[in-house]
């Protein structure tokens, strides 16, 4: 197993401007219920991070406080190095924008078409004309191959890997430098899992982002990652152990002698994650 590429739990390693989002000694709790404990990482720029492990290790909990959308009971969470609880609320506003955010369940307005969803946020941002939203709409649907045509139809008129697709061109309309994907491939088929895995390797591809992936999917840990971090369950943990118990590469991953590392990467994350729903 690789040594973790982990900042230590100790925090004292600053976080800085060149990493677009970083965790310093970061909990949350929801109650009494405790499902971060001490996480501390950092996302590097240009970087593809995949989050797997078993569900309630905190992965989807940890993606909503990247983005700020959830705060951290304990910690700290920092964008560019700036701490984010010390940001006005206008200021989070306006760096929030620079992240997009393909939810679990695409999360559609199912009272939207499909132009109006993908709009969404350049109308939220309020410094384009109309011509130019309807040029950029087109422009993103394109880039995750859908042709304009679409743009009347309402979510429910569309499959999963459409509306999958549709939610990826509204996180692309602003030009985000970060993408958060939280199980981008969840309920589809084979086939148009690998077009989602083909997606986010081409959206890498085609401008300067910064992702972080949380799946359960090992064909995606495969064809995205740059980096694997594995978390585990704090209920799971020894009392001194941290909750990232590895971060490498695809190749360490698999090789790790860590025994849940091994298992979920010989194919135990699905089992584990039925096991789960």
């Amino acid at each position: 197993m690789s040594t973790l590429d982990v900042i230590p739990d100790s925090g004292t390693a600053p976080p800085t401007a060149t990493e677009p989002v970083s965790l310093r000694t970061v909990g949350r709790r929801f109650g009494d219920h405790e499902v971060l404990r001490n996480l501390s990482l950092s996302v590097r720029r240009g970087e593809t991070l995949v989050m797997i492990g078993e569900s309630g290790c905190g992965k989807s909990v940890t993606l909503k406080l990247m983005i700020s959308l959830l705060d951290s009971t304990s910690g700290n969470v920092y964008w560019e190095g700036r701490r984010v609880a010390e940001l006005s609320r206008a200021e989070r506003d306006r760096h929030r924008l620079r992240f997009g955010y393909l939810f679990q369940n695409s999360a559609l307005f199912d009272s939207f078409d499909v132009f109006e969803n993908v709009a969404f946020g350049l109308r939220e941002a309020g410094d384009r004309g109309e011509a130019d939203i309807r040029e950029v709409v087109v422009e993103r649907l394109e880039e995750v191959g859908l042709e304009a045509e679409i743009c009347s139809k309402k979510p429910a008129e569309l499959s999963g890997g459409m509306r999958k697709r549709v939610a990826l061109a509204r996180a692309l309309a602003l030009e985000p430098a970060v993408m958060l994907y939280d199980e981008p491939t969840t309920g589809l088929d084979p086939v148009m899992t690998g077009v989602i895995n083909r997606l986010i390797c081409q959206v890498r591809r085609r401008r300067p982002v910064t992702s972080v992936v949380v799946t359960h999917d090992l064909s995606t840990v495969r064809a995205v990652a740059d980096r694997v971090v594995m978390l585990e369950p704090i209920s799971r943990l020894a009392a001194d152990e941290p909750q990232a118990i590895f971060s490498g590469t695809v190749a360490e991953a698999l090789a790790s002698n860590d025994p849940r590392v091994a298992a979920f990467m010989q194919g135990g994350g699905a089992s584990l994650e039925r096991e789960a729903g």
